[in-house]
């Protein structure tokens, strides 16, 4: 059998933050999501203190893949070396590293290395993967710089919250009210158009049209990762203008006779909207408190029909 070509890149970035802090935020893969873009949804599946599998879905050329990593982790070195277990065509296989290293002025030099190569090794094969690689390394390290360098200020500018019903309903039935958005525009008031494009069984890619109290209407466009009868977690695409970052999970648990559904969302603020948007005199704290509002509503909103639908449903059997 032919061995496949080993393709190897380089990219880096200079940060104006301490390497602890940046090593940092690279260990933490839990928070990816809303770190780097590209990044939809993150899984811990093993955990020691050198050593770590991880699962990953993320955006790749306008493609949702998804894979399992194995990362070694060396603080001292600050130096974090990853390997894809199961890849994804047209990806044969990728690993590579984070290496980071303090600067002069005390800041970080971040080199991000990658390795590959690409199914039957062929050159459209090899040019999607090259292309992919140039483009989240490139998003992910200015996303890394933005977010270390202002490490203090984006921690002010996140909120995140929860809300909750109980569901005297059958959790399977709860999960499909959730997981068949298709039909929502029939089923819920605010949401007036939603194209839905699901491929892979699982992974949804969703365009949606959402009315406001006021009457307004946003696009948003998000990729949800479902997981039959438990959990549906999603990252929005193409965000609302007074955020920069929202992702979400929808968490179904079994309690006494039936669910209770859990809604929960994460936001980061974009500062620069909050005063075009909600006026001279608003503050990232209006924002947030405007944010908690309009999602908690719609959110809640959705599982009281929710509760509807599987309470009926079990009264009907």
């Amino acid at each position: 059998m032919t061995e496949l070509t080993v393709h190897n890149t380089e990219h880096r970035i200079t940060i104006s933050a301490p390497v602890e802090a940046v090593y940092g935020l690279l260990a933490d893969v839990i928070r990816w999501p809303q770190l780097f873009g590209p990044t939809v949804h993150t899984e811990q599946v093993e955990r020691t203190e050198t050593t770590e599998r991880i699962r990953i879905w993320a955006t790749a050329n306008d493609e949702v893949k998804t894979w399992t990593s194995r990362r070694e982790l060396d603080p001292v070195a600050h130096r974090i070396t990853f390997r894809q277990e199961v890849s994804q065509p047209p990806v044969a296989a990728m690993g590579g590293a984070w290496v980071l290293s303090s600067t002069e002025d005390g800041g970080t030099l971040v080199v991000l290395e990658h390795d590959f190569s690409a199914v039957d090794d062929l050159p459209e094969n090899v040019d999607w993967v090259s292309k992919a690689v140039d483009r989240n390394s490139e998003h992910e390290l200015a996303n890394l710089k933005q977010i270390a360098e202002n490490l203090s200020a984006t921690e002010d500018l996140l909120i995140s919250f929860d809300d909750v019903v109980e569901i005297e309903g059958d959790r399977a039935d709860v999960y499909r009210f959730l997981y068949r958005s298709q039909d929502w525009p029939d089923r819920l008031p605010h949401v007036a158009r939603l194209d839905l494009v699901e491929d892979v069984p699982g992974i949804q890619l969703m365009e949606m049209d959402t009315k406001t109290a006021d009457g307004s209407m946003h696009t948003t466009k998000s990729v949800r990762v479902c997981t039959p009868e438990s959990v549906i977690v999603y990252k929005q695409l193409k965000v609302p203008a007074l955020m920069t970052v929202h992702t979400g999970r929808w968490t179904l648990e079994e309690a006494g006779t039936g669910v209770r559904a859990t809604s929960t969302h994460t936001v980061v603020i974009k500062p620069d909207a909050v005063t075009k948007i909600l006026g001279e005199q608003a503050t990232v704290d209006d924002a947030k408190a405007f944010v908690r509002k309009a999602l908690g509503t719609n959110s809640t909103t959705t599982l009281r029909y929710a509760k509807e639908f599987a309470e009926a449903a079990r009264a009907g059997r």
